[in-house]
């Protein structure tokens, strides 16, 4: 009976909402701030994942997406959802990442994978699409994947797109256009068209 009634409490647990959890953190209640954290980390780490790859930098820029956006939340007006705010956050160090490696990669040669060494390595049942898929985003020019990762990935529409990057709709219904091609450019050589069905 102590079961079904601890079950019935936490299926009737009423879920609080994002603005009062931020409410609560503003009082002093740190657990609320835990509690965003887990409602968003897998967001934050799917947006900051397609952006850089599988890395020990994206384990790094997830994290402090959400140290910025901790020192940031007495001040957060919600002009935006918090789901926006961390996106925008994520995006942003991600790109800021992707520089840090440009630079890097002048002073240190860097092990490069690409879709067709994947596939050649692996046996036909074996071959991970998602993993191919993502290898392949990695290979656009930052701008491009930005757009990409918003719109396909994190479903974002194209005025929340342009408002998270700061840059006109027409700009990123053009670049979705661009990258989409490119990742066809990529991925046909290597998959066929089967990888489109």
């Amino acid at each position: 009976m102590v079961l079904c009634c601890q079950i019935y409490k936490r299926k009737n647990r009423i879920t609080k909402t994002d603005q009062q959890l931020i409410d609560q953190f503003r009082q002093g209640n740190t657990d609320s701030f835990k509690e965003i954290v887990k409602r968003y980390e897998q967001r934050v780490a799917a947006t900051v994942i397609s952006m850089l790859g599988y890395c020990p930098e994206a384990d790094d820029v997830g994290q402090e997406t959400f140290i910025r956006f901790y020192k940031a939340l007495h001040d957060f007006r919600g002009d935006s959802s918090i789901a926006t705010y961390l996106t925008r956050i994520a995006i942003n160090l991600s790109l800021n990442e992707i520089k840090r490696r440009r630079r890097r990669k002048l002073f240190f040669p860097q092990s490069t994978d690409s879709v067709k060494n994947i596939i050649d390595e692996t046996e036909p049942e074996d071959v991970d699409l998602k993993k191919i898929v993502n290898i392949a985003i990695q290979q656009l020019e930052p701008a491009f994947r930005a757009v990409l990762v918003l719109r396909l990935v994190d479903g974002y529409s194209t005025k929340e797109t342009a408002d998270i990057l700061k840059i006109p709709e027409g700009t990123v219904l053009s670049r979705l256009a661009r990258a989409q091609k490119k990742i066809k450019d990529i991925l046909t050589p290597v998959m066929g068209e089967k990888i489109y069905e």
